[in-house]
């Protein structure tokens, strides 16, 4: 069972940080989200298993060569011109097909972006044949964005209400956005030194591992 108001620390803080724009603020909202918000590190690390899991399909089904869930993505791309946004719907619903829930829409959304920020970021990547440092990217950008987006779901009213004005309040989600992405990739960057890689076979236990340290340190925020 949920703790009673158990977002009422991060509420609060949401609202200064919507208000004041002030960083300490936002930290503070993150540390209390994951401390009373979801138990701490290590529980919110274990309820985001369903992230855990999409990571490591989307590791694996982007591995050149060895990935039969992209020959329907290939011929779909194929059959729209082979153009962006053919080969984007098709590899995004064949790592995370709909079903209805507001995770799953969250995560195809996580998808979407992550591979659409690869090709911002690397404008010839092709994304039936990314390389290694490309794969990583796309990896780590989703589970950035997926926990950004379960923030929104959670908080995002709370920051959208006592924000100024829109622009303010997509500016401040912007921040909150590139954040949450920037800190996850840094919990990344300590495995792709180790030798992890994408193809993986135990990516999705990697990738547990990645969230229980970003929200280790969020909750750090706190001390």
């Amino acid at each position: 069972m949920a703790a009673p108001a158990r977002f009422r620390d991060a509420r609060t803080s949401v609202g200064r940080y919507a208000r004041s724009g002030a960083a300490e603020q936002m930290r503070r909202a993150l540390g209390h989200y994951v401390r009373s918000g979801y138990g701490g590190s290590a529980t919110m690390g274990r309820r985001l298993n369903g992230t855990s899991r999409t990571a490591a399909r989307l590791g694996a089904v982007l591995q050149p060569g060895t990935q039969p869930d992209l020959t329907a993505a290939r011929d779909a791309a194929i059959a729209g011109g082979k153009n962006a946004q053919s080969v984007l719907d098709a590899i995004v619903e064949a790592i995370r097909p709909v079903d209805g829930t507001q995770d799953a829409e969250a995560s195809r959304r996580a998808v979407r972006d992550a591979l659409s920020d690869v090709l911002d970021r690397y404008p010839e990547a092709d994304l039936l044949d990314l390389d290694d440092t490309q794969r990583k990217f796309v990896v780590e950008r989703f589970v950035g964005l997926d926990v950004y987006n379960r923030f929104c779901l959670d908080l995002g009213q709370k920051l959208d209400e006592h924000a100024a004005s829109a622009s303010i309040a997509a500016a401040r989600f912007a921040e909150v956005r590139e954040y949450i992405a920037a800190t996850v990739a840094a919990a990344f960057d300590k495995l792709w030194a180790s030798g992890v890689t994408p193809a993986s076979p135990d990516l999705a236990r990697v990738t547990q591992g990645a969230l229980r340290e970003t929200f280790r340190v969020f909750e750090e925020y706190l001390e």
